[in-house]
């Protein structure tokens, strides 16, 4: 953008007061064309900005939202292995208890890592690698407290 210099302010001061009154409302509409026309892309980058952005924030929170779908899947096969051990353990199932719990852990994408059994209660820990995360859950199963062949309750 050009600068004031000292002739262009003696040569319009040298005009008519209605000249001087044109030549500055001139020049101040070509002042305005000539910012306004440095604003021009700005929206481009913006958008660009904006579009950058959310691309940055999805790419962090998708892993977030895979992870807790994988560990409810965890969760699930848990609650899975921790039935199976319990219905062998009662007679429902044949076999033994905790390779029952094993095999449906395994078919539900995870591993047993602890299996206990108390009487008719199974309780059943399994991890799955994910991602290079360990994650674990835990599951117990068994009849309801104060039923016939189960528990007795806890307030006698």
């Amino acid at each position: 953008m050009r600068r004031w210099i000292p002739e262009r302010i003696a040569w319009i001061a040298s005009l008519s007061w209605l000249a001087r009154l044109a030549c500055i409302e001139g020049l101040t509409r070509l002042r305005r064309l000539t910012t306004l026309g440095q604003e021009r892309g700005s929206g481009s980058v913006l958008a660009v900005g904006l579009l950058g952005a959310t691309m940055a924030a999805t790419a962090a929170v998708i892993p977030v939202l895979v992870t807790l779908s994988v560990s409810a899947q965890v969760q699930g096969a848990a609650d899975a292995a921790a039935l199976a051990a319990a219905d062998t353990a009662s007679g429902a199932l044949p076999g033994v208890p905790c390779e029952a719990a094993s095999r449906t852990a395994e078919v539900n994408g995870a591993s047993v890592v602890v299996c206990t059994i108390d009487g008719l209660i199974a309780s059943v820990t399994v991890s799955r690698v994910f991602v290079g995360i360990t994650i674990d859950a835990r599951s117990r199963a068994g009849p309801p407290p104060g039923s016939p062949s189960g528990p007795p309750r806890p307030d006698g």
